[in-house]
């Protein structure tokens, strides 16, 4: 069903020759410090966590360290090299030194925004701690410099501590006054759209709810997410520069509407478990009858209908041949079984694509195709609706396409405009799921597509328009919390596979919403939480990831009692998250029904 995703990365020596030509054109400077100089970095031996410092892939640690009791550590992933970064107000025309002391390998340190040649220093190796200095002079305007330090791509963790930049300290002038003209719009059961004016002289802005500072923004507006239903809030904002914090402005309040259960419910129950069935092929699970799936499983997706070719739009769905999958049922009790499962309640679907199922409809053509043959499939099988596992390189995303919103590229525009077209055919009880993985997700918190300067992997969040656009129609949204890197969550930090806390930080952002490419104006919204489930392998040999039921029970603890949560803060409390998704019927089958009996002891 699933693979895991390579990230796209320029060469290392590339880099290292090019980080070594640049160092080798900076004239040295004195190394000793003038009685005026001071140490310019903030929080540089990490004592107070990363306060001043822009670590997304950072976090601070006890051990080791090279003084104090904190140091940071920092693991790059994908195409992220795990940069950890602080801007620091000098003085025009003077000398700087930049010192620090790091472990690990291909560990970089350096200055940006110089005003004259940026510096960058490195070590291929330091197996213990290793002291990188480097020097540089401002440029005759240049009152704000850049100090950071990175690793590369997939060479693991590194750790800093002791950083410093000594010289002359800059002139950091008043705070700006409090922003104005505080408006909220736009509410809905779990969102609150804010809008100011601009501040003379900030650089930023600090948006706060009942009291308390929840985000910092560039721009004059925010969405913020995660709110509960027909409850008050209070918002301030407050304007920031280097010289510090405004007084914040006038309050204003908002109410979140009630609940909208919105469209495409269709009659599930209101914790759902949902699982895939092996209808077209054999592996070592086994084949297992319609018939004999029991009555826990509420969705049961039908894997797969793949195309005729990757861009015809043409789907097939072919039954396993007896050869493959001993024991098969006659295309009659296939028939009858779908029948007898929906006489329970049961919802069952066709599924389109799969790890081996490429669908990319690049033309009016092949989406016109795609609607017709899976209408085709609907019918004869009389199914209740259509699940999307697009995978590999179905979604793309065209250079240049940044806005999930307003989605340029053929092969999205085009997928939206035959689902919405399959719903409007088939009604309101029409079922649509979707199972992307977190690579064409959540990763698009970080990246989306090709990126503004290109060079990123361009399926990075590709299904984000997809589900956008389709969201009133959504039925379930279950994302593949397995086969994944690690992703960055809405704390700041990095979060891998192997327990609760993954699925815990993965839920939540779908639940809270999240801004894209870290574009706090361009925000993705939350879902309703009845249209949410968990995906999760049923057995370690359905996937990677697999988690053992205790973490499956702690994860649903965290979501919808807010207990167990362990270090992960979730932004909410959604008792009506709708359940889990399992890959697979097939594989629970083969692990003596673990999966199921753990939703079924927690949800009865």
């Amino acid at each position: 069903m699933d693979r895991s995703r390579p990230h796209a990365r320029r060469p290392l020596a590339v880099l290292l020759t090019a980080t070594a030509v640049a160092a080798a054109g900076v004239t040295a400077l004195t190394p000793d410090a003038r009685a005026a100089d001071a140490d310019l970095a903030r929080n540089g031996g990490f004592e107070t966590g990363l306060d001043g410092w822009n670590c997304p892939a950072g976090a601070t640690v006890t051990s080791p360290v090279h003084s104090g009791a904190s140091a940071l550590k920092a693991t790059p992933a994908g195409s992220d090299n795990a940069r950890c970064a602080q801007t620091v107000t000098v003085k025009p025309d003077s000398a700087y030194t930049l010192s620090g002391y790091v472990r690990g390998a291909y560990v970089y340190l350096g200055a940006s925004g110089t005003g004259t040649t940026d510096v960058s220093t490195w070590t291929q190796s330091a197996p213990d701690w290793q002291k990188l200095t480097t020097t540089f002079r401002t440029g005759p305007s240049t009152t704000r410099v850049t100090i950071y330090t990175h690793g590369w791509y997939g060479t693991g963790a590194y750790h800093a501590d002791d950083i410093t930049l000594v010289g002359p300290g800059g002139e950091t002038g008043q705070p700006p006054a409090p922003p104005t003209g505080l408006t909220a719009s736009g509410a809905t059961s779990t969102s609150v759209a804010l809008s100011w004016s601009p501040a003379a002289g900030a650089t930023s802005y600090a948006v706060y709810r009942d009291g308390a500072r929840i985000r910092t923004v560039t721009g004059t507006s925010t969405t913020v997410t995660g709110l509960s239903p027909s409850t008050a809030y209070a918002f301030q904002v407050a304007a920031l520069n280097d010289a510090g914090e405004s007084a914040r402005s006038a309050t204003v309040t908002a109410t979140t509407s009630a609940p909208d259960s919105g469209g495409g419910d269709s009659g599930l129950p209101e914790h759902a478990l949902v699982g895939y069935l092996h209808a077209s092929f054999a592996n070592g699970s086994g084949y297992t009858r319609l018939a004999d799936v029991p009555d826990s499983w509420d969705v049961i997706d039908l894997a797969f209908g793949e195309p005729t070719s990757v861009t015809s739009g043409d789907i097939r769905f072919e039954r396993c041949p007896a050869t493959e999958c001993p024991g098969v049922e006659s295309d009659a009790e296939f028939k009858a079984a779908i029948r007898a499962k929906q006489a329970a309640g049961k919802k069952v679907l066709i599924s389109i694509g799969g790890q081996n199922g490429q669908v990319r409809l690049t033309t009016t053509a092949a989406r016109d195709t795609f609607v017709s043959s899976v209408s085709r499939i609907i019918d004869e099988y009389g199914l209740d609706g259509l699940d999307i596992d697009f995978e590999g390189h179905s979604l793309s995303l065209d250079t240049g396409d940044t806005d999930f919103r307003n989605p340029k590229t053929p092969v999205i525009v085009n997928l939206i405009s035959a689902l919405k077209t399959l719903k409007a055919k088939y009604g309101d009880d029409f079922v649509l799921t979707m199972a992307p993985e977190t690579f064409f997700v959540q990763l698009g918190h970080q990246f989306y597509g090709s990126g503004p300067w290109g060079g990123q992997d361009p399926r990075a969040g590709a299904y984000l328009p997809v589900i956008h656009a389709l969201r009133d129609d959504l039925t379930l949204l279950h994302v593949q919390d397995y086969n994944s890197g690690p992703i960055m969550g809405l704390d700041g930090q990095y979060h891998s596979m192997g327990g609760a806390d993954f699925h815990i930080a993965m839920t939540d952002m779908l639940l809270t919403g999240f801004p894209v490419a870290g574009d706090a104006n361009h925000v993705f919204p939350p879902l309703r939480p009845d249209q949410v489930a968990i995906g999760m392998p049923a057995t370690v040999n359905a996937g990677n990831g697999h988690v053992p039921p205790a973490e499956v029970v702690k994860t649903l603890n965290c979501l919808t009692r807010n207990t167990d949560c362990g270090s992960y803060r979730t932004h909410g409390t959604w008792p009506s998250l709708r359940g889990l998704m399992t890959w697979s019927i097939n594989w629970d089958r083969f692990g003596g029904w673990e999966f199921q009996r753990t939703f079924d002891g927690y949800f009865g």
